[in-house]
């Protein structure tokens, strides 16, 4: 008889120590999964949530937010018209680097809301965005703050060169190929 029990108390803590292990196991590869996918953003978003439980919580959340967004892809002649007041930008930037800045930052403001991302609030657009392109999340919060101090008339050249590099690179991303739909006849 004590052979049997030790058999059942073996099995039942080999049991219990899989389902611990499978637990640590499966919680380890959800934080990989997000660290690979969110990169720097995973690491900001542990630092401002306190743990990365809630950092966790808090990206599913964003994802489900912007799922329910039903995000639009551009016509045609909308990237058209976009990209050619890029181009009008980035020519005004040589003489007026500051309004290009601000004009950057507004068509980036424009095109988000065109394509159906609410654009009320900057952490708000920023959440929003670190979902479909969190390695460049970063750079348009970067841009943001060298906005600002545009704004406060703090800001340099080369800063606001800076700012429109990033800017380009989010710009880019919201008006690739995949985002446009054929114009309809």
């Amino acid at each position: 008889m004590n052979t049997t029990y030790l058999i059942i108390a073996v099995v039942v803590i080999l049991v219990v120590l899989g389902a611990i292990l499978g637990f640590v196991f499966s919680r380890r590869q959800r934080t990989t999964r997000l660290q690979d996918k969110f990169g720097s953003e995973y690491d900001r978003t542990v630092k401002t949530a306190g743990s990365e439980k809630n950092a966790q919580a808090e990206l599913k959340d964003r994802q489900k937010h912007v799922d329910a967004l039903n995000i639009r892809p551009l016509s045609v002649s909308e990237r058209e018209r976009f990209q050619a007041e890029w181009v009008a930008i980035q020519a005004k930037f040589v003489d007026q680097p500051g309004q290009a800045t601000v004009e950057a930052d507004h068509l980036i403001m424009e095109v988000m809301k065109l394509r159906a991302y609410p654009v009320s609030d900057f952490d708000q657009r920023a959440a929003d965005i670190s979902i479909n392109y969190p390695t460049l999340v970063s750079n348009y919060r970067a841009a943001r703050e060298i906005a600002i101090k545009n704004e406060q008339h703090s800001a340099n050249t080369e800063e606001l060169r800076q700012a429109i590099i990033y800017y380009r690179s989010l710009f880019d991303e919201l008006l690739k190929e995949e985002s446009v739909v054929p114009e309809r006849k």
